[in-house]
């Protein structure tokens, strides 16, 4: 068996804003940052392409498809870097009344080899994402492959469902990155913080999580390893922080801690959410 370097996992914080210039721009920066740091998978916010707060007609006059401006110049950055980007995408849809809120990954070759439609949309406290958003269809996970690890992607409220990472999981990822705007509240940074920490530990995977920095967001954009151990992480800062992700680790932790193997129960996929 091939024996592979350590992958560098970048997660990129920034306040993305109405003006997908100035993001694409923030965006190339931070990319260029994390190269520097040693990255080779680059994970940058949820809204990445277009953000305005409240969300409304504004972001579905601003969304594009997916071989857009944005998703075009996402894959020339991955390419000219020789790195995969994660991001999210206002993406524009069948109806023009909404958008869907989309991740894509470019690859070093420009391809869009992932791509993840938010599947439970933000209808919780006091937020009404469903008005504007059409939620993703429960599509079977599509994941890419750096270094002999294989990535999966989910999004921002997504954490708060243990299944999704889960489900993930059990298509063979070793690495879930998730793209945020984790919105400021009452112990949501506690919220945040536990739940990325609990969805590395429960599926003794690597999470590779990234925000908003304030004053949306609540920043603390983070890469926990499977022991649940923080690798790199930032406080409320626009920066880029990157650990390093190995095949060896997790073996290690799944021999002391093979829940996934002792697990008992099985995700099964429900259309329709019950009241």
């Amino acid at each position: 068996m091939t024996e592979h370097a350590p992958v560098g996992v970048a997660v990129a914080q920034f306040a993305p804003e109405a003006d997908t210039e100035a993001n694409l721009f923030a965006i190339r920066v931070l990319a260029e940052l994390a190269v520097e740091r040693g990255a080779s998978v680059v994970v940058f916010p949820e809204y990445s392409s277009y953000f305005s707060d409240p969300i409304g007609q504004d972001l579905v006059a601003h969304a594009e498809p997916l071989d857009g401006a944005f998703v075009q110049y996402l894959a020339g950055v991955a390419q000219e870097l020789g790195i995969h980007i994660a991001a999210g995408l206002v993406e524009r849809t069948s109806d023009p009344s909404k958008f869907a809120n989309t991740i894509v990954v470019l690859s070093p070759q420009a391809e869009l080899v992932a791509r993840y439609r938010k599947q439970h949309l933000y209808d919780a406290f006091g937020q009404t994402e469903s008005n504007w958003v059409v939620p993703g269809a429960l599509d079977e996970p599509e994941l890419f492959d750096v270094g002999g690890l294989r990535f999966g992607i989910q999004t921002c409220y997504d954490i708060r469902f243990p299944e999704v990472t889960r489900r993930i999981v059990d298509a063979g990822a070793d690495v879930v990155l998730v793209p945020a705007e984790w919105v400021r509240g009452p112990l949501k940074e506690h919220h945040w913080r536990t739940l990325v920490t609990a969805r590395a530990i429960e599926n003794t995977i690597y999470v590779a999580a990234a925000d908003h920095t304030p004053p949306v967001g609540v920043g603390n954009s983070m890469l926990i390893d499977p022991s649940g151990t923080q690798l790199a992480g930032i406080g409320t800062e626009t920066d880029v922080a990157v650990g390093f992700a190995s095949a060896s680790t997790i073996a290690a932790v799944r021999a002391a801690n093979p829940a996934l193997r002792l697990r008992r129960y099985a995700v099964v996929p429900r259309n329709e959410p019950t009241d």
